[in-house]
């Protein structure tokens, strides 16, 4: 029988404000079974598709996307903040409720050819995954699947993946915010 993944994840109300719902990883990423499953339950989705790559998006993200990319015996690309890579980066700006920020890769990490998995931890709003994914395919590379431990539906961020062309894939997911 599988392990109950979902009963892993802790909810906290009113946090980081009133009224909102966070859905903390940290207990489902502590228990050792519930780690090892989550990374292997995502991976065994994507084995055999010819995935080069797996670009896990900051910081969560890149808990699960690694462990999927050793999984798959494929390379990891860290989707960090703007100026945290050393070295020749690309950069691709997104919308805040704020503002704009910006997420960088090296900019010889991928080329034509190559098949990236975009991986992260939730996928709410979308913003930063549309552009992460904006950004992986302004190298060449093929970026057609995205996979996430948990999905917020009620947000709307894997529809607009799904309007990019991107196949999206939750372990997970909860309603509300």
């Amino acid at each position: 029988m599988s392990l109950d993944l979902k009963a892993l994840v802790r909810t906290i109300p009113d946090y980081p404000k009133k009224g909102i719902l966070f859905r903390d990883i940290t207990t489902l990423i502590e228990n050792p079974e519930g780690f090892k499953e989550s990374v292997e339950r995502i991976a065994a989705q994507y084995r055999g598709k010819g995935i080069t790559h797996v670009a896990g998006i900051e910081a969560r993200g890149f808990i699960f996307g690694a462990g999927v990319a050793i999984a798959l015996g494929v390379g990891f690309i860290p989707v960090r903040k703007k100026g945290k890579l050393p070295g020749e980066t690309i950069g691709q700006n997104y919308a805040l409720e704020y503002g704009v920020d910006t997420i960088e890769i090296h900019a010889d990490v991928l080329k034509a050819g190559d098949k990236v998995l975009v991986v992260d931890d939730l996928i709410a709003t979308g913003g930063t995954a549309v552009a992460a994914v904006g950004l992986l395919r302004r190298t060449g590379a093929e970026v057609a699947d995205a996979a996430f431990v948990i999905d917020l539906p009620d947000l709307g961020g894997a529809e607009k993946l799904k309007a990019e062309k991107i196949a999206v894939s939750a372990l997970m997911a909860f309603e509300g915010h």
